[in-house]
């Protein structure tokens, strides 16, 4: 009974952790070398630090949160006009896309698959763009 709870479970299209904080900066290579020299990140070949932590319920999964600065007024966190944006990793993001729709929310742009996942943009009540992704 338990294993149908969980299948049920991770059906329900919702957000599941935090996939990534990436926020502006005015210089991102020094923004990164200071995080590097004075709080030991470790930065990728995508110029991004990835923190890796585990599902209490899945023990087994490895969950990751990227951490990247932008460029001061890059395009990807158009059409918002904050300085930052949250990745948010999500289960079921089609059902998730489809309540959003009906609830009236701004989706940005179609589903997009990788080999990592899939990604979708909304807009929250407050202007701040939101990336959501369901990892692979």
């Amino acid at each position: 009974m338990e294993d149908k709870k969980n299948i049920a479970d991770s059906l329900i299209p919702k957000v599941i952790g935090i996939g990534g904080i990436f926020f502006f900066s005015d210089n991102p290579q020094e923004t990164k070398d200071w995080y590097v020299k004075n709080l030991g990140f470790e930065i990728s070949d995508w110029g991004t630090s990835s923190f890796e932590s585990r599902d209490l319920n899945k023990p087994e999964q490895i969950n990751s949160l990227q951490w990247s600065p932008f460029k001061k007024g890059d395009d990807y966190f158009s059409p918002s006009q904050k300085d930052f944006m949250i990745n948010y990793r999500v289960q079921n993001i089609e059902g998730l896309v489809t309540q959003l729709r009906k609830n009236g929310v701004t989706i940005l742009d179609d589903i997009a698959t990788y080999d990592y996942g899939k990604f979708v943009h909304i807009m929250d009540a407050e202007g701040n763009k939101i990336e959501l992704w369901e990892p692979a």
